[in-house]
This record gives structure tokens, sequence and C-alpha cells, in this order.
């Protein structure tokens, strides 16, 4: 694979040539004959998908890293590419910020922060590190966070907020997005004590967009925090500090997970979708006054587990007010 700012390319198997032709059969004017060698064309408004007789697939213009991102590396290279794929290298100085545990039923939400200058970036870019969620293996995960804690110049930080103290977070906010945006705001304000180890001092904050508005984490900001430029941005997990927080994070949320799995003598899903049986096991053995010890109560899953009525669907909303 070779990517640059607005041009990506890469050779496709037989195997991912016919499920990238399946996949977009339908989604843009197919213009080959204009193009020689050409199996597949799309024009899009800002980009350019060119798949070739010989697999060698071409994107170009403002929206390739978006392509890639969303459909190329999720539906057609996945894992397989073996390597890490970060868009428009940023060698300043700056943190990155990412959560875990969020989408999970049982266990806390995990947020951390990494600062990062160009020799750390140099040093990481054929490590490995990239987005948490690429990575299936929770021993890779503890090798690369062993390695992101150790790498000379590092500054990183990491903020738990157990389920008890996240319900009643939530209580209080009555919104996931603001309880975020405080983690984010303490992550830059701990790490922001340390700038002394910082060399040079970071210029942003990157984290991924789970609010329309940077108020969100603004208001949420003290005083070190304040003149620090955040940056919020789709698929952030791309730039390689957003990456390293996420594999902090995820370790951290795996390590607290299999304590309490460890001091409960139950063995707590990951995820949110085949929980239930997992939390009658636990309301039966332990009473239900004990489930926002392990579980995160605002879940609609917390319900059908203890019983009660499913209350009807609300809308999701980025906005956080």
């Amino acid at each position: 694979m070779k990517e640059h700012k607005n041009l990506f390319t890469c050779t496709l198997s037989k195997e991912q040539i016919q499920k990238f032709l399946f996949l977009l059969k339908d989604s843009g004017s197919v213009v080959t004959e204009l193009i020689p060698y050409a199996l597949y064309a799309l024009r899009m408004e800002n980009t350019s998908v060119t798949l070739y007789t010989s697999g060698k697939l071409v994107i170009q213009g403002k929206g390739t890293s978006e392509f890639v991102e969303t459909f190329l590396i999720p539906y057609i290279i996945g894992e397989s590419s073996g390597e890490s794929f970060l868009i428009k290298p940023d060698y300043s100085p700056h943190i990155g910020i990412d959560e875990s545990g969020k989408g999970d039923f049982f266990g806390p939400l995990c947020i951390a922060g990494v600062y990062v200058n160009r020799e750390i970036i140099k040093h990481w870019e054929k490590s490995g590190i990239q987005d948490s969620k690429n990575i299936k293996s929770d021993k890779k995960i503890t090798e690369l966070a062993h390695l992101i804690c150790t790498t000379p110049g590092v500054v990183q930080n990491i903020v738990t907020i157990g389920n008890e103290a996240y319900n009643r977070l939530h209580e209080k906010m009555k919104s996931v997005n603001k309880i975020l945006a405080w983690g984010h705001a303490r992550i830059i304000e701990n790490l922001l004590t340390h700038s002394y180890q910082m060399n040079p001092l970071p210029e942003k904050a990157i984290s991924d967009q789970f609010s329309n508005t940077k108020s969100t984490i603004e208001k949420a900001l003290m005083s070190l925090g304040k003149n620090l430029l955040l940056e919020q941005m789709h698929k952030a997990e791309a730039d390689i500090a957003v990456a390293a927080a996420s594999i902090l994070a995820r370790n951290e949320f795996v390590k607290r997970l299999t304590q309490m799995c460890t001091q409960y003598g139950i063995t707590f899903p990951r995820g949110a979708t085949s929980v239930i049986d997992t939390g009658k096991k636990f309301v039966n053995r332990y009473g239900k006054e004990f489930l926002p010890k392990v579980a995160k109560m605002h879940f609609r899953t917390s319900f059908t587990v203890l019983g009660l009525p499913t209350p009807p669907k609300t809308t999701w909303s980025t906005n956080s007010k």
C-alpha cells in the first residue's frame, strides 16, 4: 500500500476484487471504456476510484482518506493488509485522546491521552500502533501498550470511571457525551500538569468527534487546558497519537474487566449484544442492588436483566447542550 494526502494505491487479490465489484456495482457511474485496462471506475464529487485488470486500485482526490477508512479497509482489505493505515501523518507535538468501554454493558469507561512529538511518531511508524479496534489480540494490545508507555519522551495518562461512578455521573449529566467531555477534559488537564516533560509543548489535542461542538469539552476544561487548541474529527484514530491512546484505553479496560471477573467469579462478556444471560446470572447470585457495581445502568439492556418493562427508544444525537 502507498498513501499520500490525496492519493492511495494498493493491489487487490482475486477474492478482494470480486468483493469490491460486488459491493460497489451500484455505487456510481462506470466509465471503464475511457480508461485503458480498467475493470471499474467510480467518479464522485471529490474522489475518483479506478480498479485495473492487474488488481491495482487507485484512489485520489479530497475524499481519499474517508473512502479508504470507511469502506476499503473495513470491507475489503481488513487486517489482511498486515499494515496499519494512518492518513496524513501529523508530526506536530500534540495530544491524542480516545476511550474504551463506552459501548460495553459491563465494565468501566477508560479514557486515555498520549503526548507525542516528531521523534516519537517517527519511532512508532513501523511499530504496528493503530486503532485498537483493528487489533483482535489482547496480548498484542498489552505489548503495544508497554511499547507506548516506555518510549522516551511519551507522556500518557488514563482516567478510569468505574461503574458506580459512571452511573452517578450519568444520573447527574443525563448524557454520555457530557461524561466523555468531562473525561477528555480531565485527561488534558492531567497531562498538562506534566508539561515540563513535553518537548516541545503540544500545539493541540485531537479526539474523535462525539459531539457536534467543541464547546462540550471546552466548558469542562480548567485553567491549564483553556489555551490548548482542540480538534475533533471523524476517524481520529488515523492519527497515531489517538491510536496510541485507544490502545492504552483498551488495555486498561481489559485489565479492569478481568479483575471484575475474578472478583465476582463470573465471566463478563464484552460489548452489549450477548450480555443478558450473564446479567441475570449476576443478579440471581448477588442481588439486583449490586448490578450498578458492574454494569452501565442507562443501557436498555439493564431493564431486561432486571425483568422490567423496556422504555421506548429515544432518538440519538451528537448534540450535547
